[in-house]
C-alpha cells in the first residue's frame, strides 16, 4: 500500500483557494443533464466522484463537453433519458448513485447500478422501497437492501404521498425530490423519523430553485414537489467546498495555539463564506465554541485561536449535537486531541453508512495518536493523551475514506510525523490536498 509520511509541521498560515462542493458538483450535474437546454457548469470539482457521475451520463446518452477551466457544457434531455439501457459503474459515489437510482426507476428503461465493494455494504432499502411505492420495479442481485441494483421499466403512478425514512440518509430523500419532476406529476414526500443532516436538504433544495423547480415544505416533515420541468439556468457557478475548508480552518486554529506563531496568523479559505448554501459553514460555530476567532466575508473565511486560549495553550473541549454537519465533524474529532478535556461529538449515527463505518475508524486511529476514546451507536468521547503530546509515528489507515486522510494530516501540528496509509483516496474530492496543506505549511526540520 502506498503511504506519504508527513513531517512535523511548525506552523501554517497564509490563503487556500479550495475546490468546488461535492454535493453541489453532481447534483448540478444531474439537474442540468435532466434540464431544458444547455448549461455551462463553471468551477466544477475535478475528483473521482465527479468523474464518475461525467461518466455515468455520458453513458446515458446525454450530451457533455469539457471546456478549459474546470467547465464543463451539458446539453440537457428535458427529463427524457437518451439511453433505454445502461450498466453503470458508480464506484463509491453516493452522490452519484441515490440519486441515479430515483432518476433512472423513472426512466423507463433497463439500467443496472453497481459500485465498488463498500458501495455494495451501504444501505439503500429506503430509498428502494420509497420508489415502489410509485410503480418503480427494482431488483437487488445480491443482498437483500444493498446494491448492486436492476431496475426495469414500471407502471408510475404518484397518487398517493411517498413514506421515506429520514434517519439513515438524507441522500435517500434529496433523491426522490430530484426525480419526483420526471413524473410530470409532481407529489408530495412525507418523511417518517427524524430527517437527519438538513443542511444537505437546503442544498438540493436551493439547487433544484436554480433549475426552475420550486419545492414547498412544511418544517422537515413534508415536501410539496410541483409538476414542473427543469429549465437551464444557462450558467451556474459551484461554490468551494466546505467540508473541505474545515481542515484548513481547523490547521489555523491548531497552529496558532503556540504564541509564538505569528501572534496568531489566521489561516484564510476562499471560495466559501457568509453567502454559502452549505450547512459545513457552521463548522465555524464548532471553532467558536472551542475558542477560535473566525471571520467570514462573502467568499471567504478565516481561523485563528482567540488571544486568550493561545495564552493556554489548548482548545476548549466540545460537548456538541454535529448531525447537522456530519461531514465537518469529523474535522472536530481531531481538533478534540488538541482540547483541555475531553469532547463529545453527538447524534453522528449517519457515519456509520459512509465511505467506511467512520464512528469505528476514527476511533481506531484517534487511540493509535493517544487518545483514549469511548465509541457509541451514534457518538464518540475522545479525551486527549495523558500529558499532552500525540503519538510520534502513528500510522494512520484511510479505509478508502477521503476524510479519513485529510483529517489526520492535521495530527502533524502537534510537531510529530504521521504517516497517512493510501493517500491517494483524496482523490474522491480534493486531490491536491496534500500539495495545499503543504503550500502554506512551514516543517520543524
Amino acid at each position: 500500500m502506498d503511504s506519504l509520511l508527513l513531517a512535523p509541521i511548525h506552523r501554517v498560515g497564509g490563503t487556500v483557494r479550495i475546490p468546488g462542493s461535492k454535493s453541489i458538483s453532481n447534483r448540478v450535474l444531474l439537474l442540468a443533464a435532466l434540464a431544458e437546454g444547455r448549461t455551462t457548469v463553471r468551477d466544477l470539482l475535478d475528483s473521482d466522484d465527479t468523474r464518475v457521475m461525467l461518466g455515468a451520463l455520458d453513458k446515458l446518452g446525454v450530451g457533455v463537453e469539457r471546456v478549459p477551466g474546470d467547465a464543463v457544457h451539458i446539453d440537457g434531455c428535458a427529463g427524457k433519458v437518451p439511453s433505454r439501457q445502461a450498466e453503470l459503474f458508480l464506484g463509491n459515489a453516493g452522490t452519484a448513485f441515490r440519486p441515479l437510482t430515483a432518476v433512472l426507476a423513472l426512466a423507463g428503461g433497463e439500467y443496472r447500478l453497481g459500485g465498488v465493494a463498500r458501495m455494495h455494504e451501504r444501505p439503500i432499502a429506503d430509498l428502494v422501497d420509497a420508489l415502489r411505492q410509485i410503480g418503480a420495479r427494482i431488483d437487488y442481485q445480491a443482498n437483500e437492501g444493498y446494491p448492486p441494483l436492476l431496475l426495469h421499466p414500471g407502471d408510475i403512478r404518484v397518487d398517493q404521498p411517498i413514506r421515506i425514512r429520514g434517519d439513515v440518509s438524507s441522500q435517500f430523500l434529496t433523491a426522490m425530490l430530484m426525480a419526483l419532476p420526471l413524473t410530470q406529476s409532481g407529489g408530495r414526500i412525507e418523511v417518517e423519523g427524524e430527517l437527519i443532516s438538513k443542511p444537505y436538504i437546503e442544498i438540493t433544495l436551493a439547487m433544484m430553485r436554480r433549475f426552475g423547480v420550486e419545492v414547498g415544505r412544511e418544517g422537515w416533515r413534508a415536501f410539496e414537489v410541483p409538476a414542473a420541468t427543469y429549465r437551464s439556468p444557462v450558467e451556474i457557478f459551484v461554490e468551494g467546498d466546505a467540508s473541505s475548508a474545515s481542515y484548513f480552518l481547523a490547521a489555523g486554529v491548531i497552529s496558532s495555539l503556540r504564541e509564538d506563531v505569528l501572534q496568531g496568523s489566521p489561516v484564510r479559505v476562499e471560495g466559501v463564506g457568509r453567502d454559502s448554501v452549505q450547512g459545513d459553514t457552521r463548522f465555524a460555530e464548532v471553532l467558536e465554541a472551542m475558542g477560535a476567532d473566525v471571520a467570514m466575508g462573502e467568499n471567504w473565511i478565516e481561523a485563528r485561536a482567540s488571544a486568550a486560549i493561545r495564552s493556554r495553550g489548548k482548545l476548549r473541549a466540545l460537548d456538541a449535537d454535529l448531525n447537522h454537519i456530519p461531514d465537518a465533524a469529523m474535522t472536530a474529532a481531531v481538533l478534540a486531541l488538541f482540547a483541555d478535556g475531553p469532547s463529545t461529538l453527538r447524534n453522528i449515527g449517519s457515519w456509520r453508512v459512509k465511505e467506511t463505518d467512520r464512528i469505528a475508524a476514527m476511533a481506531t486511529e484517534l487511540r493509535k495518536l493517544g487518545a483514549k476514546v469511548e465509541e457509541g451507536t451514534d457518538f464518540l468521547k475522545i479525551t486527549p493523551p495523558a500529558g499532552g503530546g500525540l503519538v510520534d509515528g502513528a500510522v494512520i489507515d484511510t479505509y478508502d475514506d477521503h476524510r479519513m486522510a485529510m483529517c489526520f494530516s492535521l495530527a502533524a501540528l502537534d510537531g510529530v510525523s504521521v504517516r497517512i496509509n493510501d493517500p491517494a483516496c483524496v482523490n474522491k474530492t480534493f486531490p491536491n490536498y496534500f500539495k495545499e496543506l503543504e503550500s502554506i505549511s512551514t516543517s520543524l526540520a
